[in-house]
Order: structure tokens, then sequence, then C-alpha cells
């Protein structure tokens, strides 16, 4: 269960205001004389969005980063524009037909700070405009990856040796963890890339790629949904549906004692919460969302999906998914015969690609001492806090190249939130100077050396969290 938050509070990130005649936004008349002038967030169209508090027409636009920018019509998209375009000036903007104005709307981040322009201008040093995109040793990689899931999907979906084999090799338990590797290597190496613009700077290259993620079970405009939500509000507890999407089992926010949200069961969630995360591929799997597109999580916090450009993709979506449980369910079933050892062979792939994909998120930012709640200053002094700032507090990194390699440069969380349209090969390169321009700008920079100490640190979080022990030293 998300937290007991009004919706209609939460639309598109806006604190209503009142016009100067007295009456509220959604009581504003949208018609043909008014939308050029002023309009409510509520009125936007699906061929348009709002950027710092204009409205947009998107309907004609040629978007040179291909058609996903229609994927959020009907949305104040600032955060997302804003984290999306770090080389942004007004001039990008002017290309663009301005329609309107909203009344309805203020920021609780802020950006072209200090610190912002700093770390871009360092960064940008190491890594030119226009070369943040994929390198030869990222394709490299993906091709392997790509490769290697084709192979274990043939051989999941073809073999008739799960329980009689002459080799190990053949058996169905090797045949499934193998193949729930490789679709762990698609979500992290492959996908996440191409479904952040990140891939290449041909859109093409990016949808076909990012269709990775269909190839394992989800689904790509459903993920970009969440995920894209995700990285414009990190941690927060209203916004981020990362941070409630696991409610009511367990809980990754440190809600206060007595809060509504909170279960008795939770005080024990250290101990259980992997279990359920082994669960993320069956999820997936049973999933509804993938009928009408949209997605929960970020649904519930104001982002609107009825758009066309949504509408005509629900078809595609379904075919998708229908396609995969033939390969990964019907097909080794009827190689098989439909037995409980067939759903365990089938289910200990799923687990596999669940633990491998789910555990490396959850480390990202969920560990002591994480922001949980970025946008405190803004809730005390009305003040918008920097956003650039909140990405570094609330994420962590660990490892180097070699995880890297490994993690399609996940484990590389903190570079990647501050620029997450620049592909994972360039991280292990920014790193360095990112924490140096953290340190100088008092901006606490998580790292840990190896990924077990990471672990441990999201062990010891859940716990806590978990127990409201964090609480209960702040009352002592």
């Amino acid at each position: 269960m998300p937290p007991n938050a009004d919706p209609s509070q939460l639309r598109d990130r806006l604190v209503a205001k009142v016009d100067g005649a007295g009456a509220a936004p959604s009581e504003l008349v949208d018609d043909a004389a008014t939308r050029p002038a002023l309009r409510s967030i509520k009125g936007l169209k699906g061929t348009e969005v709002a950027i710092d508090g204009t409205i947009y027409d998107i309907s004609d636009f040629v978007h040179p980063g291909g058609e996903v920018v229609k994927f959020f019509g009907g949305n104040d998209v600032t955060v997302q524009y804003r984290m999306i375009h770090p080389y942004h000036t007004g001039k990008h903007l002017e290309k663009m037909r301005a329609v309107g104005k909203v009344v309805d709307y203020e920021s609780e981040y802020k950006f072209e700070t200090p610190f912002e322009r700093e770390i871009k201008s360092e960064v940008f040093k190491i890594v030119r405009r226009g070369r943040e995109f994929g390198t030869p040793g990222f394709f490299f990689r993906a091709f392997c990856y790509i490769a290697l899931i084709f192979y274990t999907q043939y051989l999941f979906s073809s073999s008739k040796t799960f329980f009689s084999y002459d080799h190990f090799y053949q058996s169905g338990v090797f045949i499934a963890v193998i193949h729930g590797i490789a679709h762990a290597f698609i979500g992290l190496n492959v996908q996440h890339d191409a479904n952040h613009g990140a891939a290449s700077r041909r859109p093409w290259v990016n949808d076909l790629l990012g269709f990775g993620t269909d190839a394992i079970g989800s689904c790509k405009w459903n993920w970009m949904a969440q995920h894209w939500t995700h990285h414009a509000f990190t941690n927060h507890s209203e916004k981020d549906p990362d941070s409630f999407s696991s409610e009511p089992m367990f809980t990754f926010n440190d809600y206060p004692p007595g809060h509504p949200n909170r279960r008795w069961y939770h005080r024990f969630q250290s101990g259980y919460f992997l279990l359920m995360l082994g669960m993320y591929w069956v999820s997936l799997l049973v999933n509804p969302q993938v009928i009408d597109l949209r997605q929960r999580g970020a649904q519930y916090v104001g982002i609107q999906m009825e758009n066309d450009f949504i509408v005509k993709r629900r078809k595609y979506a379904v075919m998708m998914r229908a396609m995969y449980m033939f390969l990964n369910l019907y097909l080794p079933i009827t190689n098989n015969g439909l037995s409980w050892s067939t759903a365990g062979v089938i289910m200990l792939m799923g687990v596999t690609a669940s633990l491998a994909l789910a555990i490396l998120f959850s480390l990202s930012h969920n560990f002591v001492d994480s922001d949980r709640d970025p946008t405190e200053e803004f809730k005390k002094t009305g003040e918008p806090v920097c956003w650039f700032k909140s990405q570094v507090e609330t994420s962590s990194t660990y490892g180097g190249f070699i995880a890297g390699y490994l993690t399609g440069g996940l484990n590389f969380q903190v570079e990647h939130h501050l620029f997450p349209r620049m592909s994972s090969a360039w991280y292990p390169y920014i790193a360095p100077k990112v924490r140096e321009v953290c340190e100088k700008h008092g901006v606490r920079y998580v790292y840990y050396p190896w990924i077990w100490q990471n672990l441990f640190s999201t062990f010891t979080y859940m716990h806590k969290t978990g127990t409201g022990a964090n609480w209960k030293s702040k009352e002592a």
C-alpha cells in the first residue's frame, strides 16, 4: 500500500495556487479563449507537456531523441526534461511551440546551482558533448549478452532433457540458472542504457535495444514510466514509485513510528526481503498493467498515461508478453511435461533472474545514512532543494571497472543518477572527478570499495527501517 497521500495534491509535483480572482486552478475554464494564456496542469492534452510553467504542443515536434518525448504527453515534465538534457539552454525549448502557461506549478527542486554547474563543467571535460553514448566496448558487451540470451532461450525453450540427461549442462537446473543470469545481463547491461536514451545517438538503436526489457519478461513502456519517475524523485516517499512498490510486504521507506504504512512484521524484514525480491519475475509475469500500460506506481504520483503514443502501443506490449510466455512457459512444459518438477525449473530461472536484478537495484538507494527525505528543506521553508545534490545523497557507488562490466555500470549509481543519459561505459572515468567536486561542495558521496560492504549496509538499513530504530535513536 503506497503512502496515504492525497493523489490530487501530488499531481505532477505541483503546489496548488489560487489565481487573482480567488478561483482554484481546477475551476479555470479550459476553452479556446483562456487556453493560450492560463491553464491548469489537469487540463493538459495528451499532445502537450509543461516545462518550468510553460505549456508546449509536441504533436508536430520532431524530437532529436525520437518519439519517446510523446510518451510523457499530458504531464508536467520539468524534472524529467532537466535530468535528461544536461546541456539545456533556452534555445532548446524554443524549438517547441509554446501554447500557454500553467498557474498551479511550483517545483520542489531547483537547477543551475553552483554545485550543478561545476560538476557538469568538470565531467564534460572528460566526456565531450556528443561522445556520451555507448562506446565500442559497450556495444561489444551488449552483443555478447544478446548472443547469450538467444542461446539460453533456445536451450530453455527446446530442451527435452530437464530430467533425463547425460551431462550436467543438459539438466534443467543448469539451463534455468544460466538463462536467469542471461536475463539479468540484458536487464543490467542492454535495455537499461537503451531505455535511458544513452546507448546511441540514433533513436532507433535505443528503441530496438530497449525491447530487451520485454525479452526478459517485463515491459519497455511500463519500465520507463516507473523508472524515469524514480530517477526524477529518488527516495521521495510520496513520488518515487520504487520507494513504496514493495509495500505492504516490506518497506524501503523509513516511516516514523505509528505511521499507517508500518506493519508489525516489518521488524523481521531484513530476514525475508531477499525472499520477496526473488518473486520479482513472477510479479512481472502476472502483472495486468501490461494490458493498459498504466504503470500503477507512476500513475499514483500523478503521471498520466492516456496519450495516443501509449494507447497505440498497448497491443504490441500484449503481443510481446504472449510471446515471452510461449517461449518460457508453454514450450518448456510441452517438452518436459506438466509437473511440479517442470514448474520448479521454470521458477528457478525466474528466481535467479530476480535476485541478480533486484538485489543490485536494492543496494543503490537503501543503505545506512541514505537521504530518505531529500525535499525536507522544501517542506520546512518552501525553498526548493538542489536536484543534483539530492541525487548524490540518495545513491551509493561500489566497486570499480570489473563490477561495472558485470552490472552495466549500475554499480556507479551516483554517477548514473547525475547523468542518466550518459552511457554506463563512461561512469568509471567520471567517478573520481564526481567525488572530488562533491567533497569541495560538502555533498555527501557514499562509496563502498566492495559490493559485500554495500550489501551489509543495506541489510542494516532494512533492519533499522523495519524496527524503527533510527527514530528511536533520534528520540533518545
